[in-house]
């Protein structure tokens, strides 16, 4: 079965997956899908409520199963900084498209971050940023098709450079 041409991108919160998603998506002529988005609405709930709920394995049971189901085509799917955790998600988007990992420092990913609790992102008990930052970037790069530096550049930029990458 042939890869399908849909275009994932994976990375730490705050490295630009949705909003250069949606650039690079308008520059292809693909249809954009954040896949955080479609994980509230199924489940009819903020991130952050699930993860309080169900807790972080919970979470990424949900995450994983919700991430494992999606159907598309010509799309640009922006996912949550943690799908890389989901081994069947993993398994399915690298089937259905090109796996991108748009990498930053982690001091560009501090600076980008705010308040990272808002943000919903996935933190063990006594985790910190740079623990987590150290734990996914191998993932990130094991699941990578392509690997983009967003490091010191615009979202338009990294948009277009996204682009030059899968057109080769």
């Amino acid at each position: 079965m042939e890869k399908g041409n849909n275009v994932i991108l994976i990375g730490m919160p705050g490295a630009g997956k949705s909003t250069a998603g949606v650039v690079l998506a308008k520059v292809l002529g693909y249809r954009f899908l954040d896949s955080d988005l479609l994980i509230q609405e199924t489940e009819g709930r903020l991130l952050r409520e699930i993860i309080a709920q169900e807790g972080l394995e919970g979470f990424i049971a949900v995450e994983n199963r919700i991430n494992a189901g999606i159907q598309a085509n010509n799309t640009v799917i922006a996912t949550g900084g943690s799908v890389i955790y989901g081994e069947e998600a993993m398994e399915h988007l690298k089937s259905i498209g090109t796996v991108v990992y748009i990498q930053l420092s982690y001091e560009e990913i501090c600076h980008r971050l705010g308040n990272i609790k808002q943000r919903g992102v996935v933190l063990k008990e006594d985790q910190s940023l740079e623990e987590l930052y150290q734990e996914r970037c191998p993932l990130y790069e094991k699941y990578a098709d392509i690997i983009v530096n967003a490091e010191h550049t615009t979202i338009e930029s990294l948009a277009l450079t996204m682009k030059d990458c899968l057109q080769k």
